[in-house]
């Protein structure tokens, strides 16, 4: 199964909210220090609810520590300012998933040095880039969907021929609008 890594985080209810999605997808959770906040402050625990004692959680104090513990050939790095499609990434059960942090995204380091283990997911609008949460959602279960893993397996693709054909009204139904809420 892949593995998640955060560089320094910095806001907690994005690393909770992380640590949860890491125990949904029954996947490690690695958080490489500094860290921002403490894992002890309620917006972290808050955003991780109850599922802080079911993520597999690692935290490393620093960067030099974490590279000790993994292997550089398993990481794939996910970047804003990186050229390469996500989808393009050659995932495999024991790939690492690495994020920069909120304010800084990827180091300029890593990217200057492993250009060809770094991805982004690109973005057609005007925006720079997703937050965290929702950028390490989005790749994790692209990682699970190639891998045939169950938490992905069931995420259909746009043009993916063995994804359910949309359902049809029944004739003579219309859709519903929802009501405005005043």
């Amino acid at each position: 199964m892949p593995h998640i890594a955060l560089i320094e985080p910095r806001i907690p209810p994005n690393t909770g909210n992380i640590a949860r999605l890491a125990a949904a997808a029954n996947v490690p959770l690695h958080l490489i220090g500094p860290l921002g906040f403490s894992l002890d402050e309620k917006d972290v625990k808050r955003a991780g609810l109850d599922y802080w004692d079911k993520t597999d959680l690692w935290v490393h104090e620093n960067w030099f520590q974490f590279r000790d513990a993994i292997s550089r050939q398993r990481c794939l790095y996910f970047s804003a300012n990186a050229t390469q499609d996500y989808r393009s990434a050659p995932y495999t059960a024991n790939s690492v998933l690495v994020f920069g942090n909120e304010t800084d995204g990827l180091p300029a380091r890593i990217l200057e040095k492993h250009p060809e283990q770094c991805y982004r997911i690109p973005m057609p609008g005007d925006v720079r880039s997703l937050n965290l949460a929702n950028a390490v959602s989005v790749v994790l279960y692209e990682a699970l969907r190639q891998l045939g893993d169950p938490a992905g397996a069931s995420v259909p693709v746009a043009g993916d021929m063995d994804a359910p054909a949309p359902s049809k009204a029944k004739k003579g139904s219309r859709p519903r609008r929802p009501r405005s809420r005043r």
